[in-house]
């Protein structure tokens, strides 16, 4: 069954990379209203109220509003200001793609999801393909993997704020540390010499290796109590089975099975 978790992850990473360049988002976007949106509608597990959310038509404008702002061409943004932008739209693209097609149990059961270029941004249209892997990957790094959120219950706990250029830094350690905190998504197991972490590690390793290898990340971000036993090389890796079921607070996706993600992938 793991040939359905790498069917996923090599249709999303690696088909369709249509576009030649990096993409660009413009400078001096405000992220407050989108800020709003997330502590509205994200629990403290990450997990989004998109029924809730969906039935407040104020609300639903009100991401598709803030998305506007980061349609037009011009003066682009650069560093963190780009890096943050650039997190918070495709964080907002998923959210707003769900809203359009929910009730659904996957983003892996909207047609194309992640290869259509759908959405406006910096004055061309891009896919979320493009925004991680011409963009994110390459200029921001491994940093990316604990902040994109592409709405599935194994993915990293969506944030309930909004990432701006002022408070990166310190809002990736946050994203990192909450998500290898949790012993669902990775699990460190110095009894068994074992660490059981997510999927993301060994699809994107290469990006890892680039400043030390995965061992490197995970001593670094993981829980204080299990640093020390990350510290010492010669523990093994083994990788969680991939949940994409719906990260929707209510019952959507929570009984998304491999079959199901197979089907989806096929039709």
């Amino acid at each position: 069954m793991k040939i359905l978790n790498r069917l996923a992850v090599f249709s999303s990473i690696f088909l369709f990379q249509s576009l030649s360049h990096a993409v660009n988002v413009p400078a001096g976007i405000k992220h407050d209203g989108y800020d709003r949106l997330l502590k509205k509608y994200v629990d403290e597990n990450g997990l989004v109220a998109y029924e809730k959310w969906k039935n407040n038509a104020v609300d639903v404008k009100a991401l598709d509003s803030y998305l506007e702002q980061l349609a037009p061409a011009g003066n682009s943004a650069g560093g963190n200001e780009k890096f943050a932008s650039l997190v918070n739209a495709y964080n907002a693209f998923v959210l707003q793609l769900i809203l359009q097609n929910y009730p659904t149990e996957s983003i892996w059961s909207v047609k194309n999801s992640f290869k259509t270029r759908s959405h406006k941004l910096g004055g061309e249209m891009v896919s979320l393909n493009d925004i991680e892997n011409l963009t994110l990957r390459p200029e921001f790094g491994y940093r990316t993997h604990a902040v994109l959120v592409c709405a599935g219950r194994s993915c990293p706990p969506l944030q309930r704020s909004a990432y701006t250029s002022d408070q990166l830094d310190e809002q990736v350690t946050r994203a990192y540390r909450q998500w290898l905190g949790r012993s669902d998504l990775n699990e460190f197991l110095p009894a068994k010499n074992e660490a059981s972490v997510s999927s993301i590690f060994k699809w994107f390793k290469g990006d890892f290796d680039k400043v030390g290898g995965v061992p490197k990340i995970l001593a670094k971000y993981a829980p204080a109590q299990d640093r020390n036993f990350l510290e010492h090389p010669g523990y093994k890796i083994s990788y969680k089975d991939y949940n994409w079921g719906l990260n929707d607070q209510g019952e959507h996706g929570r009984h998304y099975s491999k079959t199901n993600l197979y089907l989806d992938n096929l039709f």
